[in-house]
């Protein structure tokens, strides 16, 4: 699939912008602050109704604006011309509205996987060096772009981590002695929803590790000269071992769930926190033999960041669709031999959006559109 044309009225930046555009490579040129990365954003919040800058919707929408609009038209692939218009409102103070072509959908979240985006940026190094939260962010955001209803699924475990977590609170400190009263009940309740939807997230997170490490594998190998092995193993409060191999995966990661929180009542009730699930998990990256971070060098760290992104990429590709590939500030961090590397890989993108402080840092790709984008606005294409 690829965008053929966008159109934003009052996000960020842009009081309104209308930009044709086609498959193969487009690079968006201009300097800090004028708006370049806001129309790869505007693509990939149209894409999973969240952004790699912020979580707030408040910033999107233009200073002294209660609402903005995205809309795109999205075709099928270069051998289908099929096209679907899709919508989204971003507004203060009430729900999101989506439309497909221009008809409302009952929820926001149901434009989520409509259009498939593979959104690299500057932060990412954060998922070799920052939190664990980083971590999963990456992971599930892969998650997602394989099948969108998972949204949804993270949505319900952050609604039932929040009532267990006030639950716990309420608990915290006392002496915990089961005795069938209503709080207990109340807790085995929320034990068996948490359990439930994250073995479910459990299970996608697992499929998806797996798939994705021949991927990024392929593409660090491409992308870094030398010491170019890398692992991603997850990491879990529970045990894992026979997982794996019974009939029914989700079922036994349930169970595992629940005994695993049955251990740590205790604790929990003492703390006032969730302490099991996957909210807690995290991957442990690695190049060579050393843990990646707190070892890799910058180079290293954003090497394996972009192959981890364009792991995901191909396993999309993988799946049966052409998610659009978008590289935002990417080649102006890599040295003169990577930016080659990484030109090369994504040379066979069906739709790849770029940006760019300086022109100069992107190499040369056949057939590419440029344009120059400053204080809102996205000018003549330039040299291409």
């Amino acid at each position: 699939m690829f965008v053929t044309s966008l159109e934003l009225t009052d996000f960020r930046n842009y009081a309104e912008a209308s930009l044709q555009l086609t498959s193969g490579v487009t690079v968006f040129v201009g300097s800090n602050g004028q708006g370049k990365t806001n129309l790869v954003e505007a693509l990939e919040y149209l894409s999973t109704a969240s952004s790699h800058r912020v979580s707030s919707i408040v910033p999107l929408i233009r200073a002294g604006e209660e609402s903005a609009i995205v809309r795109a038209r999205v075709q099928a692939s270069a051998d289908d011309d099929r096209e679907i218009l899709l919508e989204l409102e971003i507004a203060r103070g009430r729900a999101n509205v989506a439309r497909l072509n221009r008809a409302p959908l009952a929820r926001p979240r149901d434009i989520v996987g409509m259009l498939r985006t593979v959104v690299f940026s500057p932060m990412d190094i954060a998922i070799v060096r920052g939190d664990p939260s980083d971590r999963r962010d990456w992971l599930d955001s892969l998650v997602i772009t394989r099948w969108p209803r998972m949204v949804g699924v993270r949505q319900d475990l952050d609604r039932v981590l929040k009532q267990r977590n006030a639950l716990l609170k309420g608990m915290a400190g006392r002496s915990f002695v089961p005795t069938g009263g209503d709080e207990e009940i109340t807790l085995s309740v929320w034990n068996d929803q948490l359990a439930t939807i994250g073995a479910e997230l459990l299970h996608a997170r697992l499929d998806t590790l797996t798939d994705v490490r021949p991927f990024a594998q392929a593409a660090y190998e491409a992308i870094a000269p030398v010491n170019n092995q890398i692992s991603a193993e997850y990491k879990t409060s529970i045990r894992l071992d026979g997982v794996a191999e019974a009939e029914d995966v989700r079922a036994a990661l349930k169970e595992r769930l629940l005994e695993a929180m049955e251990e740590s009542r205790d604790e929990e009730v003492r703390r006032g926190v969730t302490l099991i699930g996957p909210q807690r998990d995290d991957v442990t990256l690695s190049i060579g033999e050393l843990p990646a971070k707190g070892y890799a060098s910058h180079g290293e760290s954003w090497s394996l960041a972009l192959s981890l992104r364009l792991g995901g990429f191909e396993l999309v590709r993988d799946d049966g669709v052409e998610p659009v590939l978008v590289l935002d500030d990417v080649f102006a961090e890599l040295d003169s031999s990577r930016r080659e590397r990484l030109a090369g890989a994504i040379g066979h993108a069906e739709q790849v959006l770029i940006t760019a402080a300086v022109g100069s840092d992107v190499p040369d790709f056949p057939s590419e559109r440029r344009f120059h984008v400053e204080a809102g606005t996205v000018g003549p294409s330039v040299g291409g």
